[in-house]
């Protein structure tokens, strides 16, 4: 059946999702099973003796061959390091995006009919330009760039979101974006103002928050242990609290356990305990949401609603400051994760079956002004970027490239050797 396939490729965690053509019209998008059954695989890449790239976090502790974090680094000319070799931080990206296209066409028996990518709203033309022509060279040329902020608003949309005007709020595993939308006369959402971000602020400060508060609260037993019993615990400690964190957004109260060599120890957190240790991390983000909101020269009664992403989005005390200081409907749906790549899936069924243009109202006509001539208003710039396949990529303003990999390289060999989920 054909479909279009929407990525979301985080600092921590990459996402997909597809939707599928039925008749004239397109199914909701569905979450893609990447790794292990999970819609979820770390944004991490490891480069194996052989030279194979794998997806995920590996199984040995070799630092040196393992690289993440590599999408807020696009746009720096200093390179990353994997296995000794310098590797551009947007081949890396693209090396991720194209692992992704290969398992849902894989999963689906062919290949997508577009492809839409989120990236950060703060993103400036150079910035997407490396990034699509890494992807270029990869074979990925049928790619749309959308801000995050915008597939955000969109799968908000297909979920009965009717607002016009709109805040995102979009609270990554580390790091934290604001910016705002607004419908275009096709029904489709554009960003506007100038998006603000906290890097690195995310859901894992909430993880290590909490893991500071059991090592306290267990110093003395801990103390006590066998040293290398004590460091297999800690080992597991942050995956833990991550698990915790979510639990506490339904339940008031959940325990953390830890399975120490004197036997399993349980340190109960109850919500308000957790919420007492990221308040000022969240009040942080809410602050520059609402400095977004004024920089762009609008009230908060201008907002039809406030949309949040991201997995820690769905912390209560995140809705709870934001209503605080927004008196808007705060919408979030309920796996937050994928909020971006199922709007990136369904941005991408416009790219292939646009929406017909709404007719715009009825307006008295314009004042004419100098010589008898009505003003005309500016046309708006489209804030995404698409290659037409077949088409070479653009080139940036600036000709600052990082560095190339070499031909010969173990990275380059990876796609004929295979990647490894």
């Amino acid at each position: 059946m054909p479909y279009v396939l929407g990525i979301d490729i985080g600092n921590t965690n990459t996402a997909a999702a597809v939707a599928r053509r039925h008749g004239t019209t397109w199914t909701r998008p569905e979450a893609v099973p990447l790794h292990a059954g999970s819609t979820l695989v770390p944004s991490v890449l490891h480069l194996s003796e052989d030279g194979s790239l794998h997806v995920g976090e590996p199984l040995t502790d070799d630092g040196s061959r393992t690289t993440r974090d590599f999408v807020r680094r696009i746009g720096d000319d200093v390179p990353l390091l994997l296995g000794g070799e310098a590797c551009a931080p947007q081949t890396l990206t693209a090396e991720l995006a194209t692992w992704v296209v290969e398992r849902v066409y894989a999963l689906e028996g062919g290949p997508a009919e577009a492809i839409v990518l989120s990236h950060p709203a703060g993103w400036r033309p150079y910035r997407r330009d490396l990034l699509h022509r890494a992807l270029f060279d990869l074979g990925l040329r049928n790619v749309t760039l959308l801000p995050l902020t915008v597939t955000v608003a969109e799968s908000h949309a297909a979920r009965g979101f009717a607002g016009t005007t709109a805040a995102v709020y979009a609270l990554g595993g580390n790091s934290f974006e604001a910016a705002l939308v607004r419908r275009t006369p096709r029904g489709t959402y554009e960003s506007f103002g100038v998006p603000q971000g906290l890097d690195p602020i995310g859901g894992t400060d909430f993880d290590e928050a909490l893991a500071g508060h059991v090592r306290t609260v267990l110093a003395r037993e801990l103390a006590a242990t066998a040293r290398r019993g004590t460091q297999a615990a800690l080992r597991g400690l942050l995956p833990e609290c991550e698990r915790v964190k979510r639990e506490l957004t339904v339940d008031l109260a959940a325990d953390v356990v830890l399975p120490l060599p004197a036997g399993p120890a349980r340190i109960p957190v109850t919500r308000a305990q957790f919420e007492g240790m990221i308040r000022p991390t969240v009040q942080a983000t809410v602050d520059l949401l609402l400095r977004t909101v004024h920089g762009a020269g609008l009230a908060p009664a201008q907002l039809d609603g406030v949309l949040l992403a991201g997995g820690s989005a769905r912390i209560p005390l995140v809705t709870e400051l934001i209503t605080t200081a927004l008196p808007v409907p705060v919408e979030v749906e309920p796996d937050s994760q994928l909020t971006a790549a199922t709007g990136a899936a369904m941005a991408a069924c416009q790219v292939v079956s646009p929406r017909p243009r709404r007719p715009e109202p009825v307006r008295e006509p314009a004042p004419v002004s100098g010589a008898g001539r009505a003003a005309i208003p500016a046309t708006r710039r489209h804030h995404h970027d698409t290659i037409v396949p077949g088409d070479p990529p653009p080139r940036p303003p600036i000709r600052i490239l990082p560095l190339e990999l070499p031909k010969a390289s173990r990275l380059a060999l990876a796609r004929s050797r295979g990647r490894k989920g």
